[in-house]
C-alpha cells in the first residue's frame, strides 16, 4: 500500500543534505558515485555538479540550488582534504 505524505511530511523534507529520492536502498547514490569512479573523476564529478546548480539557480529552484552547489562544494573539499 502507498503511503500518502502529509503536509508535515513535505515541509520537513531535506532537499538538499538528504533527498529521499537518493536514498532509496542500503547505499546513498553519492556513495555508490564515488565507490565506482576514481578519485580524480569523483572530484570532476563534484565540480560539475556544483557548477550546474550555480548554472540554474535563477531559472529553477533559487536558493535551494545555491545550497545544494555549496553541498557539492564541501563534499569537494572533505575529499580534496584526504590523504
Amino acid at each position: 500500500m502507498t503511503r500518502h505524505k502529509t503536509i508535515n511530511d513535505m515541509i520537513n523534507k531535506d532537499m538538499v543534505n538528504n533527498p529521499e529520492h537518493y536514498n532509496q536502498g542500503k547505499i546513498e547514490c553519492i556513495d555508490s558515485i564515488e565507490a565506482m569512479l576514481t578519485k580524480e573523476e569523483f572530484i570532476g564529478y563534484l565540480r560539475g555538479n556544483s557548477h550546474k546548480y550555480r548554472w540554474r539557480f535563477r531559472y529553477k529552484n533559487g536558493i535551494e540550488d545555491l545550497k545544494k552547489a555549496q553541498w557539492y562544494e564541501h563534499k569537494l573539499l572533505k575529499v580534496l582534504e584526504e590523504k
